[in-house]
C-alpha cells in the first residue's frame, strides 16, 4: 500500500546490470532475498532500475510487484528452462542466412532502406517477451502503491546519449550531460533496445533514434534511480572477480576473440565501478559539509553491491559444447574454442545447464550475504 505520512521511509532501489547470459546470477540472488520475506509480501523496492538483460530480469520482477515471491519464481522458471534458440536462431540455415544478408548489405547504396545488421538474429527473444511479460502490469503495480518507479536504459545511436525511459507515479523527466532521461510506458521494444549488444544484435528503432545495448556509454550507471527518488540502492552487478594473471596467460597477441571479450566486460562492468567511488566522495563531501554547518540541497545516498564471487568465464567453457552446433561453428571461424581467453561465450551462452548453475552461484552468495542485505533494506 502507499506509505503515509507517519510511515515515510528512504526509497529503496534495485538497480541490475547488463551482462547477457550472466543475468541469471541476479535471479539466484533475488532468490535468496526473498526467503526473508513473506509470501505474499510485495518486493522491498520502490524503484526498479535495468540495463540489458537486467533491465529484462528488473521488469519481469516490476511485473510482480504486488508478490516478490512470484515475481522471483515466474523469472526464475524462464532462466532454468533456457535454450539458446529462445533468444536468437542458433541452427545452420538461419544463422548463416543472417550473416550473409548483413554481408550483402554493406553494398547497398546509402539511400536504400538497410536492414539492421549484426552476427545474430535476435527474433525469438522478442517473441519470447512477448509471451512471459504483461508490461500493464506495471502501470497497475505503480497505481496500487506496490512500486514508485522503473527503468530501461539504452543507448542513442544517433547522438551516443545515455536515454533511460521510465515509469513512474511522480518523476520528471531529466537532462544532464550525455545522458537523459524520458518519461513513458514501457514496451518490448524498450526491452530489445537496452538488450541489443553492439554487433551481436541489431539495432532497435524507437521513434526517429536508433538504439542499441543500454550498457554502451553509461558513464554514470547510478544516474537513473538517483533520479528516480532513490536514498539506498542495491545493486546486483555481474563483474566477476579477476584472479587469473594474463600477461601468463597472453603468450602473444590478443585474438579477435579476445578483444572482443574484453570490450564486454568493459561495458558492462568498469562504470558502475567508477560511479560508485564518485558517489562514496561525494557522501563524504556531504558528510564533512554537515560537520562544519554548511547547508547543501545534496543528500547522501547508500549503496549496496553484490558481485558473483566465481568466474563466469571457466563455467562457460565448461558448459560450451551444450551450445547448438551452429553457433559453436561460429565462434570457431571468430578464433573462440572451448578453452579460448575470450569472455564472449559467457555472454552468450543461453543454455539451461550453465544458467541453472549462475542460478545456483547467485543464491549460495545471497545467502552469505544475506544479513548484510536486509539490514541494508529494512534500515532508515
Amino acid at each position: 500500500m502507499k506509505q503515509t505520512g507517519s510511515d515515510k521511509r528512504r526509497k529503496t532501489a534495485l538497480l541490475l546490470t547488463g551482462g547477457g547470459a550472466r543475468a541469471a546470477y541476479q535471479v539466484g540472488v533475488l532468490k535468496a532475498i526473498a526467503t526473508r520475506y513473506p509470501r505474499n509480501s510485495k518486493i522491498p523496492f520502490e524503484i526498479i532500475c535495468g540495463t540489458s538483460a537486467g533491465a529484462i530480469n528488473g521488469t519481469g520482477i516490476a511485473c510482480y510487484a504486488s508478490c516478490f515471491h512470484l515475481g522471483v519464481k515466474k523469472i526464475e522458471w524462464v532462466w532454468r528452462h533456457f535454450h539458446t534458440n529462445q533468444v536468437y536462431y542458433s541452427d545452420y540455415p538461419r544463422v548463416f542466412r543472417h550473416l550473409l544478408r548483413g554481408l550483402f548489405s554493406a553494398f547497398q547504396a546509402d539511400y536504400a532502406n538497410k536492414r539492421p545488421v549484426s552476427m545474430l538474429d535476435n527474433t525469438p527473444l522478442k517473441q519470447l517477451l512477448g509471451k512471459i511479460l504483461d508490461l500493464q502490469r506495471i502501470d497497475r503495480n505503480i497505481m496500487g502503491g506496490y512500486l514508485s518507479s522503473v527503468s530501461v536504459t539504452a543507448s542513442s545511436y544517433n547522438d551516443g546519449d545515455s536515454i533511460t525511459f521510465f515509469q513512474s507515479d511522480s518523476a520528471s523527466d531529466w537532462r544532464r550531460a550525455k545522458r537523459c532521461g524520458q518519461r513513458t510506458l514501457l514496451g518490448l521494444h524498450h526491452l530489445l533496445a537496452s538488450a541489443a549488444i553492439p554487433l551481436l544484435f541489431p539495432s532497435v528503432q524507437i521513434h526517429q533514434q536508433y538504439f542499441g545495448d543500454g550498457s554502451v556509454n553509461q558513464l554514470s550507471p547510478l544516474s537513473a534511480p538517483i533520479h528516480l527518488g532513490a536514498e539506498k540502492i542495491l545493486i546486483i552487478g555481474l563483474e566477476q572477480p579477476r584472479s587469473h594473471d594474463y600477461s601468463q596467460r597472453l603468450p602473444h597477441h590478443p585474438g579477435l576473440a579476445t578483444i572482443a571479450g574484453h570490450l564486454l566486460d568493459t561495458i558492462f562492468a568498469d562504470t558502475l565501478n567508477s560511479d560508485l567511488e564518485r558517489m562514496q566522495r561525494i557522501n563524504s563531501t556531504i558528510a564533512t559539509m554537515q560537520q562544519h554547518g554548511i547547508e547543501t540541497n545534496l543528500k547522501p545516498i547508500d549503496s549496496l553491491l553484490v558481485n558473483p564471487s566465481q568466474n563466469f568465464n571457466q563455467i562457460a567453457s565448461e558448459h560450451f559444447l551444450s551450445l547448438p552446433l551452429a553457433v559453436r561453428t561460429m565462434f570457431r571461424l571468430m578464433g573462440i574454442g572451448q578453452h579460448s581467453d575470450s569472455s564472449l561465450a559467457s555472454y552468450l551462452l543461453f543454455e539451461q545447464d550453465y544458467t541453472r548453475r549462475l542460478i545456483d552461484i547467485g543464491f549460495e552468495d545471497g545467502m552469505h550475504q544475506l544479513d548484510a542485505i536486509i539490514d541494508f533494506l529494512q534500515s532508515d
